[in-house]
């Protein structure tokens, strides 16, 4: 793997550390692990700042975790993101930067880290097949200032947020509380639905006091409402009700993410949730979500694995259809009962 750098050289850490990851809101979460081991390795001698967009920086903003959070403006136009990050460079450079840790990787965050001239630096590394959480983790390491890995564990400023919306809505804290995401972008993502009622049923025979949650903005609202008038009482519907920091919030909550490739499942993941991902075409050497509290159901044994097409060539997404809802709540069960396990664990220590 090529990972571009010029490692830390002095005897002393660094004092002020730069991060910088533009797009999107599911790949600036992932990166959040890894930038925590930063900040808890170092405590409050170090100035962690990150550099982002304004429509991703809601979440980093609100956890404890950056001392400065810059974002620019121009929303998706690269012209527009130029210019306001030209408006941007004297406040950056002001900060004397000791480290810049690129984690995009484009003609922006480059002209950037030339602009500000850190002592050290390093660059993410866009192709290589590897998941997109380990080369940030990689990348991170290339500086040379640390072993890094992730922790996922986050403390959010304002904790109450995520709690008050779900009591509002009928949930109870000695509820289990099961998100059900069906958000996969394209046919090839998606696990029918009519499964994820079988696996709700199944888990409810096995933990009745459970409750199941959908969560999303306004694409996964007719799929929100189908669910609802399969589960009754027993789902929250809060589709297109949240904002993507609440969603953060909420997810805090929760015992257990079943989800298609998107956003949401990576806000899980990155937090320590049990989370089984149905990936479908998606190329899951980049995408997929890592540690042992993750499951993933993906394509990459197929001769069509990893297609990335957005209609089945086959007309039949075998990738998933394959998957039983059986299947699936056996994963859900032993990650969720492993989990159980380290919690104890935690507890009589």
């Amino acid at each position: 793997m090529n990972i571009p750098a010029k490692p830390w050289a002095k005897k002393y850490p660094p004092k002020r550390i730069l991060a910088i990851r533009l797009q999107a809101m599911g790949d600036v979460v992932v990166t959040l692990p890894y930038l925590m081991h930063l900040r808890n390795f170092f405590g409050a001698s170090l100035k962690l700042d990150l550099l982002t967009r304004e429509e991703t920086e809601d979440i980093p903003k609100n956890i404890e975790l950056f001392n400065h959070v810059f974002s620019i403006g121009g929303g998706r136009n690269f012209k527009k993101q130029l210019f306001y990050t030209a408006l941007m460079l004297p406040k950056l450079f002001i900060q004397k930067y000791d480290v810049v840790i690129d984690l995009q990787n484009n003609l922006i965050s480059e002209m950037v880290r030339k602009i500000l001239m850190p002592a050290a630096w390093s660059v993410f590394d866009k192709v290589s097949a590897v998941s997109g959480a380990e080369r940030y983790r990689l990348t991170i390491e290339a500086t040379g200032i640390i072993k890094s890995k992730a922790e996922n564990i986050f403390y959010l400023k304002k904790p109450e947020t995520g709690l008050n919306i779900l009591q509002k809505n009928g949930w109870r804290k000695d509820d289990q509380l099961i998100v059900l995401n069906p958000a996969g972008a394209f046919e090839t993502r998606n696990w029918n639905l009519s499964n994820y009622i079988s696996f709700a049923q199944l888990w409810s025979r096995e933990f009745p006091n459970a409750k199941f949650l959908v969560l999303g903005t306004s694409f996964i609202t007719s799929k929100a409402a189908f669910l609802q008038g399969q589960l009754g009482n027993k789902l929250i519907n809060l589709a297109e009700q949240t904002t993507s920091l609440e969603a953060f919030s909420i997810l805090q909550h929760t015992t257990l993410m079943l989800s298609e490739d998107s956003g949401l499942m990576h806000m899980a993941w990155i937090s320590g949730i049990p989370t089984v991902a149905l990936f479908g075409g998606t190329r899951s050497d980049w995408s997929r979500p890592i540690g042992e509290h993750t499951f993933l159901f993906d394509s990459s044994d197929l001769p069509c694995g990893n297609c990335m097409l957005t209609i089945c060539k086959f007309g039949t997404v075998h990738c998933l259809s394959r998957v039983t809802p059986e299947e699936v709540f056996y994963r859900a069960l032993n990650l969720f009962q492993k989990a159980q396990n380290t919690h104890r664990e935690k507890i009589n220590k």
